[in-house]
Order: structure tokens, then C-alpha cells, then sequence
């Protein structure tokens, strides 16, 4: 397996995308999450499938930008608060064998320039500068699973066998997948698949 350096970066959580968020609902409409948390509440709204019907039907807003104000109102869910230390040892605390396998992964990660990584409840969420490129997920008992936005073309041939083509829905780009049952498979061909898909989404 190849040696990687120690981990440069800390993992990021939910708090990023909290942000992002309440960024986002600035951008459209002008106001934060205060000033509509407050608007919804004179408004009379009590739960959130009020509060999105509100949002859209009222006022145009929609997505992402509905999620700021909804967690301001009713609060997040727990698996939110939690630090990445935590959120990762939840996802292998039945299935210690496969933990080396993701440390692995997050050790490339966090030593690569460019790479963000996100924590969430059941996966590792790994992000270029640009967008997500590649998800690390325990998928069975014995297995963990990478899947990837990655064309075919920017492979070499002798890659082509590492990687499966997975049905998915018909939006979705994360149609390529690497099963991973062991820390060895996490080799230097492995690395350059991850590579070449930061590559082609930076």
C-alpha cells in the first residue's frame, strides 16, 4: 500500500453546508435567517412543511435556502452537532475490520492539495474546490464502497477493471464505484482513480 503523508486538514461536518446555506438565503433574498425565522413566526407557522410552502408559495424561495431558516426555527437534527471525530467513528463503531479501510482514504484526502472532506451521519463526503468528486461509504458488512464523478475517458485501460458502472437515478453523476474489502486494496492505483476524478472536477 502506498505511504501517505500525515493528515494536513480537519475534516469539516454539517456546519459547512449550515453555512453555506444561510449564505446561499442572504444571496436570494437579502435577509438572514433571523429576519425570516422572525417573519415566519408573525407569519404563524408551526412546523416545516409550513414553513416551505410559506417560503415558496409567499415568497419565490426555495431549496437549499429553506433549510437555513427551518434549522433556525425547529432546530438540527443531533447527528448535525456532532464533531467529525464522532460522526465517523458512528459510521464503523459495528464494523472495526473495515475502519482502516476509510482512515486510509481520509489519510490520502487530507494530505492532497485540494481536497475538502466532509463528515456526514453515513458517509465521507470528499470535495475539490469546484464541487464533490467522490463519496466513501460502508455499504455492506465487509465492504466499503467508493463512488466517484468520473468519465470513462480520463482513465487508463488498466484501471477500467478496478471500476464498476452502477445504475443510478437518471440526474445523479456518481455512476462509477470502487469496492473496497480490505486496507490493501487502498493502493497506488486506487489513489491515481481518485486523483484523476479531483482532476476532472477542479
Amino acid at each position: 500500500m502506498p505511504t501517505t503523508p500525515e493528515p494536513q486538514k480537519k475534516a469539516g461536518t454539517w456546519q459547512l453546508m449550515v453555512d453555506n446555506n444561510k449564505a446561499l438565503l442572504v444571496r436570494k433574498t437579502g435577509q438572514d435567517t433571523a429576519h425570516w425565522a422572525g417573519k415566519a413566526r408573525a407569519a404563524g407557522i408551526h412546523n416545516d412543511g409550513e414553513l416551505r410552502r410559506w417560503m415558496r408559495d409567499e415568497f419565490g424561495v426555495t431549496g437549499y435556502a429553506q433549510y437555513a431558516v427551518s434549522w433556525e426555527m425547529f432546530g438540527y437534527p443531533d447527528f448535525m452537532l456532532r464533531d467529525a471525530d464522532e460522526l465517523i467513528d458512528g459510521q464503523y463503531a459495528n464494523h472495526p475490520h473495515l475502519r482502516p479501510i476509510a482512515d486510509a482514504l481520509l489519510a490520502w484526502a487530507s494530505a492532497t492539495d485540494g481536497v475538502g472532506i466532509q463528515m456526514r451521519k453515513g458517509y465521507v463526503s470528499l470535495h475539490s474546490r469546484r464541487r464533490k468528486f467522490a463519496q466513501v461509504t460502508r455499504t455492506t458488512n465487509n465492504a466499503v464502497d467508493v463512488t466517484l464523478r468520473l468519465g470513462a475517458a480520463v482513465l487508463d485501460p488498466r484501471m477500467e477493471g478496478r471500476i464498476d458502472t452502477v445504475k443510478t437515478r437518471a440526474d445523479d453523476p456518481f455512476i462509477r464505484r470502487v469496492r473496497l474489502t480490505s486496507e490493501d486494496q487502498v493502493d497506488h492505483e486506487l489513489l491515481e482513480i481518485l486523483a484523476a476524478a479531483l482532476d476532472q472536477n477542479s
